[in-house]
């Protein structure tokens, strides 16, 4: 059970290490895609009527 002690507040620095990578990259634009967006209206490949 001691290993518990340890366990957890590494587990949980881990996951607050995650987030914030993830929110800083976030605030950078890493996940925005405009250009992405504007081809992609206009190809063919999905169909919004499925069969």
């Amino acid at each position: 059970m001691d290993v518990l002690g340890i366990l957890i507040p590494v587990s949980l620095g881990l996951g607050a290490v995650g987030l914030a990578a993830f929110w800083w990259l976030l605030k950078k634009g890493q996940f925005d895609d405009p250009e992405g967006d504007a081809h992609r209206i206009l190809r063919d490949d999905y169909d919004d009527k499925p069969k």
